[in-house]
């Protein structure tokens, strides 16, 4: 048996590996013979009661432990690799990668392409299809692994390889038929690119994808980013508020079709498509449940109703304290009338409140790029310098690097601060933190 060794970062308290004497530092090898390849492996193989789990010891003996324990209860280990893998990076050129777009000099990690389907069942990352083969949908469906998410663009599969640069790319749509027939859970994604996947085309891809109810159980429509950093690459033209216009007309009219006869709207237009167009986003109930956040679909309609609970929410009596307060708020120019909006209504309501509202243009990677997840800090700087800040600067959680304090500049909060001598505070995407934030109030 190939031995690979999955080194462990950390051993919880109590926990079974604390008791059968497993430490930091420490190697697991094997559960019951079979090589681990990565965490699902894992996941999968300590289920049952009775389990014999292989592992070297940091000076190199090896251990062989029998392990009593209850169905589906956990060692109690961390891996220094989550993964417990090498992540599957993606070799396709799509036309539209925007990580292409990205100009030289960042941090390598920030170029690095995933396809990776174990991390569309872990983090919510979507997968092509084209980089895996036979073995790994077998995996998927063994281990019964859902949600997957799917990175579909069209259901052309000529069209398919020509978008992806992947002769192999139209093939890879027939994995879906299998995790569909298995029973797979799975949500969609059509990056949608002017002139080469959107009308005729962007229905029929609606209209295959519809087979796969109820297991595939959402598409979002979302436009194509572009950077200002093209130059050699596939020529792709902006969206105009006339095209936003058409993409909605064709979603709308397959929302009230699919509703009537599955009580699901399934495809869904990211927000951009509605600010385009200058249309009212939808109420909440068309959103299906919000099944897909992350792709920026309903994300606003969710603050806005956040927002209006947490406000009807306050103590009558809510004052603030003495003196006030006075705070400025980030955004990038895609929420920015939202965002004044809320801002406007607080300040109307308490008295004392100032909050300065701006709407950073993203210098760096173009002024196309509106969302707030891509600004930078030089841009955040540089455009503040000089401007009324109060008392804090409060930056949307996504400007940040989960779980770290810098940019994708890689400017710190720290220099930010530092820059316009002004203390910074992170504000989650809720419209509760919104309010909770702004007033002072205890954040849980």
């Amino acid at each position: 048996m190939k031995q690979t060794a999955h080194i462990i970062k950390k051993v919880h308290e109590e926990s079974i590996a604390e008791e059968m004497g497993i430490e930091a530092g420490d190697a697991l090898i094997a559960i019951n013979g079979q090589e681990i390849v990565d965490i699902f492996d894992y996941q999968y193989l300590i289920q049952d009661e009775y389990i014999e789990v292989l592992v070297r010891k940091s000076g190199g003996e090896e251990w062989l432990l029998e392990v009593d324990k209850e169905y589906d209860e956990d060692l109690g280990v961390e891996f220094e690799n989550g993964l417990m893998d090498d992540y599957r990076s993606c070799h396709n050129k799509c036309i539209f990668c925007f990580i292409d777009q990205m100009p030289e000099g960042m941090r390598e990690t920030l170029y690095f392409k995933d396809d990776d389907s174990r991390l569309s069942f872990l983090q919510g990352n979507y997968v092509t299809l084209t980089n895996m083969s036979d073995a790994d949908i077998g995996r998927i469906i063994r281990y019964h692994l859902s949600p997957i998410n799917i990175s579909f663009q069209t259901t052309n599969p000529e069209l398919r390889c020509k978008m992806l640069n992947n002769r192999f790319a139209g093939r890879a749509l027939e994995q879906v038929k299998k995790l569909y027939e298995a029973g797979i859970t799975m949500n969609g994604q059509i990056v949608l690119c002017k002139n080469i996947n959107d009308g005729e085309e962007l229905e029929r891809s609606i209209r295959d994808l519809t087979a796969y109810l109820p297991c595939l159980e959402s598409v979002s429509v979302v436009p194509v980013g572009l950077s200002r950093f093209r130059d050699g690459l596939y020529p792709l033209e902006p969206f105009e508020k006339e095209d936003a216009v058409k993409v909605l007309d064709c979603i709308h009219k397959w929302q009230q079709k699919l509703f009537l006869e599955y009580g699901l709207h399934f495809v869904h237009a990211s927000d951009e498509w509605y600010i385009l167009a200058e249309e009212e986003l939808p109420e909440e109930e068309r959103y299906d449940g919000y099944l897909q956040l992350e792709n920026g679909v309903g994300m606003l309609r969710l603050l806005l109703n956040e927002f209006e609970e947490a406000m009807q929410n306050l103590p009558p009596e809510y004052v603030l304290p003495e003196g006030g307060r006075e705070l400025s708020l980030i955004t990038g120019k895609l929420a920015y009338p939202y965002i004044r909006n809320m801002a406007e209504r607080m300040m109307r309501r308490f008295a004392g409140l100032t909050l300065h509202v701006y709407a950073i243009t993203n210098e760096f990677f173009g002024e196309r790029i509106t969302v707030s997840g891509l600004l930078t800090g030089q841009d955040i700087i540089k455009q503040l310098k000089g401007k009324a800040l109060g008392e804090c600067v409060l930056l949307p959680q996504n400007v940040l690097r989960s779980g770290e304090d810098y940019f994708l500049d890689d400017i710190t909060v720290g220099e930010m601060e530092k820059a316009l001598q002004v203390k910074a505070d992170i504000v989650k995407s809720s419209g509760h933190e919104f309010v909770n934030t702004i007033l002072g109030l205890d954040r849980e």
